[in-house]
């Protein structure tokens, strides 16, 4: 069968729809192109639409529909196809549009969609014609809705007034009723408290003797009661002001000895580290030194740079956690979410602990590791691994801030490297004295 792009002078293909396709004959339409889909072989199909030949034709007009009308309208080799598929399935339809005359009993709607897709002579009248008739239809349908729930609301407001009448005679029946029982009690009442006045007045002449007689009894209970409380809160105030003082002397010896114990441990591993990488000899001159030989030559700063170990090179970690004393600060979250966010955070927390407690056996250093706990409804139960120790913010405190007391709170000349990212934290902790290294330098190390 030849296949044409377009239609003879005389066949329609000339005439243009001036406005929107009327949405009952688009539907139409869509259905036509659905149903005579399933008849073409994908290569037969427009590139848009060859996603959508395996569908079924309901599921086809579901989610192809706008691209299936598109086609058809922009495509006249496609419509063409369509049109013979139609022709096919629907033979007096058809023919009846292309001798120009529609059959008069057919639903307007099909005849102006097959009038669309076939494209007679005088088509753009029938679907111009189908819109108005389902424009004027639709109109009837709602006048009709209209008069039918106008007709309910009136039924019901009658129904509405009826009750109204009935509750209203009801309500003022028992309004009646409840006036004549209102003046009853009224005259109960004034009788009772007429008798409440009286017993009062008497109850009144009684409390009044008695008061007196307990002012005079307390009089006295109070003064003596006066002088023991000025007694016991002066002797409390000087216990307390006693243990207070004792306290801050026991805590203050405590903190101080502690600091300048760590310092003076600190100050004497640097020594004897210093003097082990150094090899310094005992003495300043050794008779070795007195015979005349070729010594090596030195290295010059260019070598020494040349050695020097990269910024992000994990061995300057190892380094730093060789010094004497070395206390490692660790931003917890920081470095899980840098190295494995996609983890729930019970399982970032575990995973850091055990290869920070590697870390801390392999080299000596004492090892702290701060998780943001300001956000937690309830404590977190876990066992701290061996060497490591875990420590949460309080309400209302960030692990920023914990970490920057834990920085401040070691004595001065104790190398502290702090391992965070966030440049706030690396900033702070480097003005107190800290050594901060980025979480992806930790985060290779530990790897």
């Amino acid at each position: 069968m030849v296949e044409t792009a377009g239609g003879g002078p005389g066949d329609g293909a000339a005439e243009v729809l001036d406005r929107p396709l009327p949405d009952g004959v688009r539907r139409r339409v869509v259905q036509i192109v659905s149903d005579g889909f399933g008849g073409l072989t994908v290569g037969e199909l427009p590139a848009q639409l060859r996603q959508y030949a395996r569908f079924a034709p309901n599921r086809r007009a579901k989610f192809a529909g706008n691209a299936m009308a598109a086609a058809l309208e922009t495509d006249p080799l496609f419509r063409q196809r369509i049109g013979e598929k139609f022709r096919e399935t629907q033979p007096e339809l058809s023919g009846s549009l292309d001798s120009g005359s529609p059959p008069p009993a057919a639903d307007p709607l099909d005849v102006a969609a097959a009038a669309y897709v076939l494209r007679p002579t005088g088509w753009v009248k029938l679907v111009t014609a189908a819109g108005e008739e389902a424009q004027r239809a639709y109109a009837e349908r709602a006048d009709e809705e209209s008069r039918a729930e106008l007709e309910r609301l009136r039924e019901e407001l009658d129904r509405a007034r009826e009750q109204t009448r009935s509750e209203t005679e009801r309500l003022r029946t028992e309004l009646d009723s409840a006036k004549k029982e209102a003046d009853s009690l009224h005259r109960k009442l004034r009788a009772a408290v007429s008798d409440v006045k009286r017993g009062e007045a008497a109850l009144r002449k009684l409390h009044a003797e008695m008061e007196t007689l307990r002012a005079e009894g307390q009089a006295q209970v109070s003064a003596a009661e006066s002088e023991s409380r000025r007694l016991k809160s002066r002797l409390g105030e000087a216990e307390a002001a006693l243990e207070a003082t004792r306290k801050a002397a026991r805590e203050g010896r405590s903190v101080e000895d502690m600091r300048v114990r760590l310092l003076l441990d600190t100050l004497l591993d640097a020594t004897q580290g210093l003097r082990r990488e150094l090899a310094l000899p005992p003495v300043s001159v050794r008779p070795a030194e007195t015979v005349d030989a070729v010594e090596p030559g030195r290295m010059t700063p260019k070598d020494i740079a040349a050695r020097a170990l990269s910024e992000n090179d994990p061995a300057i970690l190892d380094q730093l956690l060789d010094l004497p004393q070395a206390h490692l600060v660790v931003d917890g979250y920081n470095v899980t979410k840098t190295g494995y966010p996609q983890m729930p955070l019970e399982k970032q927390r575990l995973r850091l602990l055990g290869q920070l407690s590697q870390l801390a056996a392999q080299t000596g250093a004492e090892v702290t590791c701060v998780f943001d706990g300001a956000e937690l409804a309830a404590p977190v139960l876990l066992a701290p691994p061996r060497g490591v120790r875990v420590l949460f913010s309080k309400p209302g405190v960030t692990a920023d801030e914990l970490i920057r007391q834990l920085v401040r709170a070691e004595p001065p000349g104790r190398p502290v490297i702090v391992a965070s990212t966030d440049r706030e934290v690396a900033d702070g902790v480097a003005r107190a004295g800290a050594r901060p290294v980025a979480s992806a330098m930790l985060l290779k190390r530990l790897s």
